[in-house]
């Protein structure tokens, strides 16, 4: 069985906000801090991905605008 490497990589985002916000809530005092990294990473990579994904359909949409009038 063939395992997609992307399907795999979309999770790991998720997954490392849901391990920072448990860690986050359950560990002591002390600890805490340590949990916050992950967490915001995880957040950036989403968001990140979200943005280049926006800035790509523009891009794609000016190029088809451009080949219309072209025409």
């Amino acid at each position: 069985m063939n395992i997609n490497k992307r399907l795999i990589l979309s999770f790991v985002a998720p997954f490392m906000i849901l391990i920072s916000a448990i860690g986050f809530i359950f560990r002591d005092n002390s600890r805490k801090i340590f949990y916050l990294p992950i967490g915001l990473i995880g957040i950036v990579i989403i968001l990140e991905k979200g943005i280049s994904r926006q800035l790509d359909r523009k891009n794609i949409l000016k190029k088809i605008k451009s080949y219309q009038k072209a025409k």
